[in-house]
């Protein structure tokens, strides 16, 4: 079964170009390092989160670094924080 994390950010400020650069910049990244999808969710006027889904656990440890390497340079281009991250191997889908 798939391997899916969830990380949670919130920022101090939004706008559409943050939303445009994240498409173009931050979802090639996380595909390149293996992800089989990424969805960004806007969750509030200040939040977000973000969802990964790897194909198996393995190929998702292996990714980690360079993850936590992307999270940071996310923190550190916007004006957000990384409040808290989880993962898990997916037991059921429909």
């Amino acid at each position: 079964m798939s391997y899916v994390t969830i990380s949670h950010w919130s920022a101090t400020e939004w706008d559409e170009t943050m939303e445009a650069i994240a498409a173009e910049k931050f979802v090639p990244m996380i595909m390149s390092v293996g992800a089989s999808s990424v969805q960004m969710l806007r969750t509030g006027n200040l939040s977000m989160s973000v969802i990964t889904q790897y194909a198996d656990e393995a190929t998702a440890m292996s990714a980690q670094q360079k993850i936590a390497d992307i999270r940071a340079q996310a923190a550190s281009e916007f004006p957000m924080k990384m409040d808290a991250a989880h993962g898990g191997s997916e037991f059921a889908s429909g």
